[in-house]
């Protein structure tokens, strides 16, 4: 295939393994994620598109063909999945979840510097900490995540193969498309400036420091109360919240209010406390024990760092 002219400046802006390399590439068919498969091939990847139907839409039945023609056209191999996904609360993060299940692990998306802002700002709406506030990382997994959205729009129409226009994409009912058509706009309009620049700067910075913090915060250890007391608090809340997600079914983080209880188990004001899914941290000969609501009417087991 003969890609675009742009092809070489967008390549030199995105992270791709190795020329030769296997990529798997999530391709839903609309703009980021043609982008991505084409600028893969481009580069000399072995690419395989994965492309997955959530039966959300009655159209969704058709676009896996589409997407395998223009994965066909690029030079890439075509892979279709399928997930069901009812429609109720919660609909987005259901949809991801149920994708990223069928997906293969390492999986390339096509995200963009847009989607990166955007991320940031559902985030910051919901009441994030510095890690909902960093950049995702710019690796392998997300290859073309320094490129804009207008670069993957006049990219994609370029190609000349046919482009999966996503109606829903369009639907305010969702929070994501209300930031991306409402929010941001009118942040642009009141800075007088376009931000996504200038945000998703400020993501990689936050990344950066969000990693120098959990590699100080893994020399605690996050039963110990007396090295726990000593240690700066934002290291100890770090600590506490890689503990106890290790330890939580969900795998989700406790909330800072969770976190600030377990703190006040540390500095001895109360006895226990509870946290995500019911989880009970107690105090006992300056260590952290931590209980599942399973076993509270069992003989307690302490938690070490070898469990």
């Amino acid at each position: 295939m003969l890609f675009p002219e742009q092809t070489a400046d967008l390549l030199a802006r995105c992270n791709f393994p190795p020329a030769g390399s296997a990529l798997d590439c999530a391709v839903s068919g609309g703009v980021d994620s043609l982008t991505l498969m084409a600028l893969a091939v481009a580069h000399g990847c072995e690419v395989t598109a994965f492309h997955v139907d959530h039966r959300l839409r009655e159209e969704s039945g058709l676009e896996p063909a589409i997407v395998a023609e223009a994965a066909a056209q690029i030079g890439a191999k075509f892979v279709a999945l399928r997930v069901d996904c009812p429609k109720g609360p919660n609909l987005e993060a259901r949809a991801r979840a149920l994708r990223y299940g069928v997906l293969p692990p390492n999986v390339a998306t096509g995200h963009t510097a847009d989607d990166q802002v955007e991320t940031m700002l559902l985030n910051l709406l919901r009441g994030a900490g510095r890690d909902g506030l960093s950049a995702m990382t710019h690796d392998y997994r997300h290859p073309i995540l320094a490129l804009r959205r207008a670069d993957t729009e006049a990219f994609a129409a370029a190609l000349g193969v046919e482009i999966v226009h996503d109606r829903s994409n369009e639907d305010l009912a969702f929070l994501r498309n209300r930031v991306r058509h409402e929010l941001l706009p009118l942040l642009n309009e009141i800075a007088a400036r376009d931000l996504v620049p200038v945000l998703y700067r400020q993501g990689e910075l936050m990344h950066d420091e969000s990693v120098l913090l959990d590699e100080l915060a893994s020399a605690l250890d996050p039963t110990d109360v007396h090295q726990l007391q000593a240690a700066p608090i934002p290291l100890v809340r770090r600590a506490l919240r890689w503990w106890i997600r290790e330890h939580t079914p969900s795998g989700y983080s406790p909330d800072s209010g969770a976190t600030e209880r377990v703190i006040r188990v540390i500095r001895g004001e109360v006895v226990a406390c509870e946290t995500a899914g019911g989880l009970r941290i107690r105090r006992s000969k300056g260590r952290l024990i931590l209980e599942s609501p399973i076993n509270q009417d069992q003989p307690q087991k302490r938690v070490t760092d070898d469990d």
